[in-house]
């Protein structure tokens, strides 16, 4: 109780925060703390896939039913979508109804928020895929984006133009190939912005993930990709993101070439800009580990210059996936259902290698070296971490399991600073 109570002082204490872009991490002096909170919610069933901060209020996206408060005496019905206070954890009435999982959120103006996932309606109104949202519950019927089949895994919401991404051929009618950039009021796609992305001889082109960097130029996207704009990129390209169009910009790299496991189109599943957008991080899996691969790994990559670019460092498990990255400056946090970290020589067969530390579920690494901090509060793993949202009072965390920091946390717990 004693370290709730002053948990709660001490985010209370902070100044409100407005919406949490969804573009890059926000800086933090420190890193936060490996005892969570006490006061968030838990979800009781399914997986947490998304969350944005709207306000004073957390956002949720997934794929549930059941949700409690924090003392789990009071139950919800909602289903794929919630609110919770961020100051007291305490569930919100809001209670749009989404037929499918909602994979991808993102604040928008006026107290609204974009959400994304694999549904067919709103409120009982055909949208697929995508819609904007008051934190009343109510579809705002202006915004009439959707997409042709398929889900939307990304957005990102840039003054007045919304960056969707997923595994879509069209929206609204319009070809575009796993990424596109809409208006941000009407959802009406821009039609001088088109990435190109093409994956020749794979079942699909998808974008599993992007990032914008701060200052909004830049945008890397990872996922099902061969080509963009006609060149070779294989698993990830970077765009100029800044003007009318989706400029392909010379930067690339081969270190995602080499094949993990058979049946792997993409391994690449997220990648984030660091507060000062000098670097980004990207988070894979693979099954395949190896010292001389990028399967199961995190890798820290340069944002600047041109050409062929190789990882400032890679951080390996050593055969477990890691599925979600933050990086706030003090630390790069990784979120999966890895066992251990600094493991290039372990394996699922052999175990832990040389110097592997034990990082169950989540861990942090120095941002200059990648190797791994001390911070270490465990989760039970489950299939992993899916989002981190970094904010002034800590690091948010969504998942599939309900143990963290050795504590009972359903799916959804937040790490404090200070």
């Amino acid at each position: 109780m004693r370290r709730r109570l002053i948990a709660a002082a001490t985010l209370a204490a902070a100044a409100v925060a407005c919406a949490h872009p969804a573009a890059a991490d926000l800086a933090q002096p420190t890193i936060v703390s490996p005892n969570p909170v006490d006061f968030t919610p838990h979800v009781l069933d399914g997986t947490v896939w998304s969350m944005a901060i709207v306000g004073d209020a957390v956002v949720v996206g997934g794929a549930f039913t059941k949700v409690t408060d924090s003392t789990r005496k009071h139950t919800f019905a909602r289903k794929n979508i919630f609110a919770f206070g961020l100051n007291d954890g305490a569930v919100r009435g809001f209670a749009p109804q989404v037929d499918g999982a909602v994979y991808a959120l993102s604040p928008g103006a006026d107290g609204t928020v974009y959400a994304g996932g694999a549904f067919k309606t709103v409120n009982g109104s055909a949208q697929r895929g995508i819609t904007r949202l008051t934190m009343g519950g109510q579809r705002v019927s202006a915004f009439t984006a959707k997409i042709n089949w398929g889900d939307v895994r990304t957005l990102n919401a840039r003054g007045s133009r919304l960056y969707a991404a997923g595994t879509f051929s069209a929206i609204n009618g319009v070809n575009r190939a796993g990424l596109a950039r809409l208006s941000a009021a009407t959802g009406a796609v821009d039609t001088g912005f088109d990435a190109r992305l093409t994956a020749p001889g794979l079942t699909r082109t998808r974008v599993e993930h992007f990032d914008i960097s701060p200052d909004g130029r830049k945008l890397v996207a990872v996922g099902a990709l061969l080509k963009a704009s006609g060149y070779d990129r294989t698993q990830i390209a970077m765009f100029d993101v800044g003007g009318p169009s989706a400029q392909l910009t010379s930067w690339y790299t081969d270190a995602y070439k080499p094949q993990c496991m058979k049946g792997f189109d993409t391994y690449l599943r997220q990648v984030k800009f660091s507060p000062d957008g000098s670097y980004f991080v990207v988070a894979a899996t693979g099954r395949a580990s190896s010292p001389d691969r990028l399967c199961d790994s995190a890798a820290r990559f340069e944002a600047g210059g041109s050409g062929r670019h190789n990882p400032t460092w890679v951080q390996r498990t050593g055969g477990d996936s890691l599925y979600a990255v933050a990086v706030t400056g003090a630390a790069v946090y990784l979120g999966g259902h890895q066992r251990y970290f600094d493991n290039p020589y372990g394996s699922d067969a052999k175990g832990p290698g040389p110097g592997a530390v034990s990082r169950p579920g989540i861990g942090a690494v120095n941002p200059s070296t990648g190797r791994a901090l001390s911070w270490n509060p465990t989760r039970s793993r489950g299939v992993g971490v899916r989002v981190f949202v970094a904010h002034p009072r800590g690091l948010l965390v969504g998942s599939d399991t309900d143990q963290l920091g050795r504590e009972y946390h359903g799916r959804v717990g937040m790490f404090p600073l200070g």
